[in-house]
């Protein structure tokens, strides 16, 4: 455990996680849901893992106005004061901001995690010492880092972190942020070996993080920052919510981290996967001999290949010939889509919404 008093986790759990539909849904989105099976939400698997650097009282919970009451359920042990609840979805920049002037009210020294809440980590003790290491380099030496993991195949639905080619240490200065790529950029980003998946789990100063923004996207700060002193008190949700709809739409990358040029990254092998897609989730469950991955006891497979079945429905599931699809049985939709092309599935789910 961190006894270090200036060391802050914040998870951000406001997201729809539409690509996990039917499942993920705007009332119940994947970070509320057990995807693994193993009798804990994502949610509740991230917050036990943190808890082993900081308290419970030194985990904020960042989340949209509807679902702080399931965050509640689901972490009973985090203050509500913690529950941060952002009154609209104005993308992660807003988000970081809000919390580095949160907790700079409470503690002019904090240095805190920002970290998603819906990640999945095999080696967590190793997490653990790459996160304590994190928040001590960030406490003495300022800066922003990040947890760059090293890639094991060249994956389209993330994005790359690059570190100079001769680079050597436990601690490597960023170069640049590069965008999802292509499948032919990201062989080469592969082979060239200097280049990491970007986690998203971030360690700033929240006195430098306000800086930044003032350098980096002054609008988002102005606007937040109209009466500060309503920060750590009980007026701080109706001041958050007259004035953070107001904020641009602008994700924390854009914002600030492809502009500051005091970024670094900590090599790290943890295990780790975004559980973005279903594809990302077949990947990570073991799988049958014909490389499918079945959820439902009631599912029988016949002649299926490279899939993933998920039905939690009590009838009897047959599936004969399949090839590379993903199909999810849920009460409020079902799902036969190509795994080739689930990027797509985010948009169409949209479009139904519309």
């Amino acid at each position: 455990m961190n006894t270090n008093n200036n060391h802050y986790i914040t998870i951000m759990a406001g997201g729809v996680g539409s690509r996990f539909w039917p499942s993920s849904t705007e009332a119940t989105p994947k970070q509320f849901l057990d995807i693994l099976g193993v009798g804990k939400s994502l949610l509740q698997l991230t917050t036990d893992r943190f808890l082993k650097i900081v308290p419970a009282d030194r985990i904020l919970i960042l989340t949209n106005q509807r679902y702080k009451q399931q965050v509640m359920d689901h972490l009973p042990m985090i203050p509500e004061q913690n529950i941060l609840c952002e009154p609209s979805r104005n993308n992660t920049g807003p988000c970081v901001a809000y919390t580095a002037l949160r907790l700079f009210a409470e503690n002019k020294d904090a240095v805190f995690v920002t970290a998603p809440s819906d990640a999945v980590i095999m080696y967590v003790d190793v997490f653990v010492e790459k996160i304590k290491q994190a928040l001590e380099h960030v406490e003495k030496n300022d800066g922003i880092v990040t947890l760059g993991i090293q890639p094991t195949r060249p994956d389209t639905g993330y994005g790359y972190i690059e570190v100079d080619q001769n680079a050597s240490g436990e601690v490597l200065k960023v170069q640049q942020f590069r965008e999802k790529p292509n499948h032919e950029t990201a062989q080469s980003y592969l082979d060239a070996g200097n280049y990491f998946w970007n986690a998203g789990i971030f360690i700033w100063k929240a006195s430098s993080m306000i800086e930044s923004f003032r350098k980096n996207a002054p609008e988002i700060i102005r606007i937040l920052t109209q009466d500060s002193s309503k920060y750590n008190t009980s007026e701080e949700q109706t001041y958050i919510d007259q004035v953070y709809p107001q904020t641009p739409n602008i994700s924390v990358d854009y914002a600030i981290l492809e502009k500051a040029d005091n970024v670094y990254t900590i090599p790290s092998d943890i295990g780790w996967s975004d559980l973005g897609t279903w594809n990302s989730l077949h990947s990570y469950l073991d799988k049958d001999g014909n490389d499918t991955v079945s959820l439902g006891a009631n599912t029988h497979l016949i002649d299926t290949h490279r899939s993933i079945i998920r039905t939690d429905s009590s009838k009897v599931v047959v599936i004969k010939g399949l090839d590379n699809y993903i199909v999810v049985d849920e009460p409020g939709g079902l799902l036969i889509f190509p795994k080739s092309d689930e990027q797509e599935i985010k948009a169409v789910v949209q479009s139904i919404s519309k």
